[in-house]
Order: structure tokens, then sequence, then C-alpha cells
């Protein structure tokens, strides 16, 4: 059983295969993270897994999804993660930040508030996107980034790595999937440009592209960048697996050292065949025909199915998320129903 052995990746050593996946919190004010933060990243490091990523993290304040969302575009918010991945650390896990830009779905209300675009007199701000097409009906009709703007959204990100290191991340995803930004780029479904930037699958894959080259000059060698795409739109015409493969195959020679594979969010009212597992066969094929490394997600909550994931050489890395808002503790509680022994805190070793 290989769910608990280590696993190297560049300079660092990751105790285990189960990883906590990015899950917004929409708790932050002016994109400071806080006690909530802390206890929330910290408990799951303290639940045994390997690598705890922390939420889509914005890389500009018109990249938020919505007010309350976290960011690293100052260093206020340096400052404010510090503490949050120095408890990581001391729980033996690493800390990831996933950089984002949310694009044409920024500017929205916390889903416990409805998600809806938030008005003006809400605060809202004006969206960008690849084209001035909006998520749906009643949405915000972003501006098309011009040539200055593609370039701010580039030194966005890499500004962000940086500071990202001096936060005291040791790990960078880019987010790449459900829906956003980057992801935008990469469909033809929302990506309808003429110039450089559109049409074919050269010009739609280009962003994302010098992103990545962008945050690889900045982001230490010795430490490893991960890229999350949504393997497929469920929507015809859209990006799909095929394009997915090819993409995939791209960014491994520019430094990514993983895929983390999901899928959808681009375009609302598509049925997805939604099902425990339902994304590992996008991860699988995207592992064996590009020869990447590469991360399942997508209701996954049973330590059996996490396991059989990694002996069947699916993945390499089992992401949980909703299970682990369900269980913080879950990797000890899945080490536990497979039979195996894994350290536990000094505090709470009497328990085990």
């Amino acid at each position: 059983m290989k769910l608990f052995t280590p696993y190297a990746q560049r300079s660092l050593t990751l105790r285990n295969r189960l990883v906590i996946a990015p899950m917004c919190q929409y708790s932050a004010v002016d994109g400071m993270p806080d006690e909530w933060h802390l206890v929330h990243l910290g408990s799951r490091a303290v639940g045994g897994a390997a690598l705890v990523i922390a939420e889509a993290t914005a890389v500009s304040a018109q990249g938020r999804i919505s007010p309350g969302d976290v960011g690293l575009w100052n260093e206020r918010q340096v400052a404010a993660w510090q503490p949050i991945t120095r408890f990581i650390h001391a729980q033996g896990a690493i800390a990831g930040v996933q950089l984002a830009h949310a694009g044409r779905k920024a500017s929205v209300q916390a889903p416990w508030l409805g998600g809806h675009p938030l008005t003006a007199e809400a605060g809202a701000w004006q969206t960008v996107a690849p084209s001035a097409i909006p998520f749906d009906h009643h949405w915000h009709v972003p501006q098309a980034l011009d040539a200055a703007g593609i370039a701010q959204v580039v030194a966005d990100f890499r500004a962000a790595a940086v500071r990202a290191r001096e936060a005291g991340f040791q790990l960078i995803e880019l987010h790449g999937a459900h829906g956003y930004l980057l992801h935008q780029f990469l469909s033809p479904l929302s990506n309808q440009r003429t110039d450089n930037y559109g049409g074919s699958f050269e010009n739609r894959t280009r962003l994302v592209l010098e992103v990545i080259k962008a945050v690889r000059e900045v982001w230490p060698e010795h430490l490893p960048l991960w890229l999350r795409i949504s393997a497929t739109d469920w929507a015809e015409g859209g990006w799909d697996i095929e394009q997915s493969v090819q993409l995939a195959g791209l960014v491994k020679p520019l430094g990514v050292d993983l895929v983390d594979v999901s899928s959808g969010g681009l375009v609302p009212h598509v049925k997805i065949p939604v099902a425990p597992g339902y994304q590992v066969p996008f991860a699988a094929r995207i592992r064996r025909d590009a020869d990447i490394a590469t991360g399942a997600v997508g209701l996954i909550t049973e330590s059996t199915h996490a396991a059989r994931i990694i002996d069947e050489g699916c993945a390499d890395f089992v992401l949980i998320a909703r299970e682990s808002l369900r269980d913080p503790y879950f990797p000890r509680r899945a080490a536990q129903e497979l039979g195996v022994s894994i350290e536990a805190p000094v505090q709470y070793q009497r328990a085990w």
C-alpha cells in the first residue's frame, strides 16, 4: 500500500500521498488571512496530511472571487500568512498556496450570501476576461483584456510568487481550473479572441505558459510548482481531455511538477456525471499519456478508495476537499482503517 509512503519532489519529501485541496473560506478582510485561516489550515496539518494547500489566493484585488478572498498582492498579507505557514510546517506538513485570478467569475458574494454578482452598492468591481462574455445571464460583462492587461496579469502572478516565498510557503499551485481566468483563456467557449491569445490551441495556452515561465523565474528551483486544470468543460466545443493531455506535455519542461486534475466550472448549467472518483480517469490518462505526476480529486471520501487510486497508478496524490471539512483528521482515520501507524503530535499521542 502506497498511500502512506513518502514522496520526494525536488527538495521536499511529502510524508504521505494525502493532500488537503484548496478550499475557499470567504472569510478574509482586505485579503488578509486571520485566526480562522490559522485554525482551519493548521488543524488539517495536525490531522496528518502531507501537504495543506491554502485556498485560491488572489494575485490582485481585481482577481478576487469575492470580497472575502485572501490575497498575496501586498506585504501586509505576507506578514499575516507567516504564522500560519510556520504552524503548518511545525506539524510536519508542507504549506502550499494556490495562486489565482478569478477573471469573469470575480466580484460575487460569498456562497452563504447567495453567491450572486455584487451590485454597485455592495462594492462591485470591474471584472476582466479574454473576451467580453459574461459567465451567465445577469452576470457582469467583463472587460476583454488588452495587451497591457495581459502583461499585468503575468506580472501579478510573478509578484505573488515572490510574496508566497516570503510568506513561508514551500509549494505553489497555479489555478488554471474551475472557470477562472487562466481556464477562461484555455477554453474556446470563453476565449473568442482573434489575436495571439485566442483561436488556436497554441494561442489559447499562451497565457498559461507565460504565467508558468514568469513564476518559475522567481520561484526557487528546489521547490515544487503544481498546476490545477479542469480536464474538461463537460460542454461541446469546449476544453477537453485531449487538450489537457497536450497542455500537460507542454508544462512539464517548463518546470511544472504535477498536474492537479479537476473538471468543469467554466460554463453553467452543464450535466456532470458526479460520482465518487468521477475525475480519477482524467488524472490517470494525463499521468500515462503526458508522463507527468498527477493529483486526483473529486468525491473521494473512503480510505480504501484513496489507497486504490495510488496503488493502481491512477495518480501520485489524492486531494481531499469536502471530506476534510467534515473530518480534519481524515488522514489519521484513513491510516487507522488501513492498519497503518503514523506519528501523532506529542500532545495527542496518549489517544493513539
